[in-house]
C-alpha cells in the first residue's frame, strides 16, 4: 500500500533536473524587469510629462505620419518578401546538395554579423547612380538610392536571416515519409506542397515574419545611408526620433517611440495569435 502511494506521488511530482523553481522564477522576472520592463516604463513615464494636446501634436504631425507610413509599410513588405524568398533559400539549403552549399549557408548569416553602418554604406555604393547596380537601373527609370525603394532593399537585406534560420530547422525535421505517402496515393507536387509541406512550415514562416518585421521597424544604421533622409519622402521614424533627441526634445522623442512600441506590439500580438492558431490547426489535421 505504501509503495503504491509513493509511486502515485512520484507520478504527480515531475522530476526536474534543476531544483529551486521559486528562485529561478524570481531571477527570471527580476532580469526581465531590469532589462525590458523598466526601460519601457521609463519611455511611458517621460511621455506622460506631455499634455494630451502636446502628445497628439507630436505624434500626428504630417512629417511624423509620413515616417510612420514609410517605416511600417516598408517593414511589412520587406518581411513579406523575406517570407517568400527566405523560405526558398531555406528549402534549397535543406533539400539539395550542390558545390558551395556551406559557403552560401554561411553568407545567410552575414547581415547578423555585419555592422549596420557598413551594410548601409555597401548598399548605397551598389545602388547609387554611379554604383555597380544603380548605373544600370537608373537609365531604365529605376532609382533606388535615396528613395523608399532603397529603404525596402535595406530592410529586406537585414531581415533575411531571421526567416531562413527559423524555417531551416523545421524543414530538416520534417517527415519526408509523409510526402512519399502522399505521392504514392496519387498527389501531385502542388498538392503535396499545399497539404503536407506548407502546413508544417507555416508556424515557422510566421515566426520568421514576426522577427523580420520587428527588426525592420527599429532598424537605423543600414537605412539612413541609402534612404537619403528626405522629409516626407524617405525619412524613417527611428531617424525622426534621433532628430528629436538631438534637439533635446526628449518628451517628443519618447512620444513617437511610444506610438511605434504600441503599433509593433499589436502587430506582433496578431502574428503570435495567428501562429498559435495555425499550429493548433496543424496538430488537429495530423490527429
Amino acid at each position: 500500500m505504501q509503495l503504491a502511494i509513493a509511486t502515485a506521488s512520484e507520478k504527480r511530482t515531475p522530476f526536474r533536473v534543476m531544483p529551486g523553481f521559486g528562485l529561478a522564477l524570481g531571477f527570471t522576472l527580476f532580469y526581465l524587469a531590469l532589462i525590458v520592463l523598466i526601460p519601457l516604463a521609463a519611455v511611458f513615464l517621460k511621455t506622460f510629462t506631455l499634455t494630451w494636446d502636446a502628445f497628439w501634436a507630436a505624434v500626428t504631425s504630417e512629417r511624423v505620419v509620413a515616417s510612420y507610413k514609410l517605416t511600417f509599410g516598408a517593414s511589412l513588405l520587406a518581411a513579406a518578401l523575406n517570407v517568400v524568398f527566405g523560405g526558398v533559400v531555406a528549402w534549397v539549403l535543406v533539400r539539395y546538395r550542390f558545390p558551395g552549399k556551406k559557403i552560401i549557408d554561411a553568407l545567410v548569416d552575414l547581415p547578423f554579423a555585419l555592422p549596420t553602418a557598413v551594410a548601409g554604406i555597401a548598399l548605397t555604393a551598389l545602388y547609387s547612380s554611379n554604383g555597380w547596380i544603380g548605373r544600370f537601373l537608373e537609365p531604365l527609370g529605376i532609382k533606388v538610392a535615396f528613395t523608399p525603394l532603397g529603404v525596402l532593399i535595406a530592410l529586406t537585406f537585414i531581415g533575411l536571416p531571421f526567416v531562413v534560420r527559423t524555417v531551416q530547422p523545421v524543414l530538416e525535421d520534417a517527415e519526408r515519409e509523409l510526402e512519399e505517402a502522399a505521392a504514392s496515393l496519387g498527389a501531385n507536387p502542388l498538392q503535396i506542397f499545399s497539404r503536407v509541406i506548407f502546413p508544417t512550415v507555416l508556424p515557422a514562416l510566421m515566426t520568421g515574419f514576426a522577427l523580420a518585421f520587428a527588426r525592420a521597424t527599429g532598424e537605423y544604421g543600414s537605412v539612413i545611408f541609402i534612404a537619403g533622409n528626405m522629409p516626407m519622402v524617405s525619412e524613417i521614424t527611428p531617424l525622426f526620433i534621433i532628430t528629436k533627441l538631438e534637439q533635446y526634445d526628449y518628451a517628443g522623442a519618447t512620444a513617437i517611440a511610444v506610438v511605434m512600441l504600441i503599433a509593433s506590439f499589436l502587430m506582433l500580438l496578431l502574428i503570435n495569435v495567428l501562429q498559435a492558431w495555425s499550429r493548433k490547426r496543424g496538430q488537429s489535421v495530423k490527429a
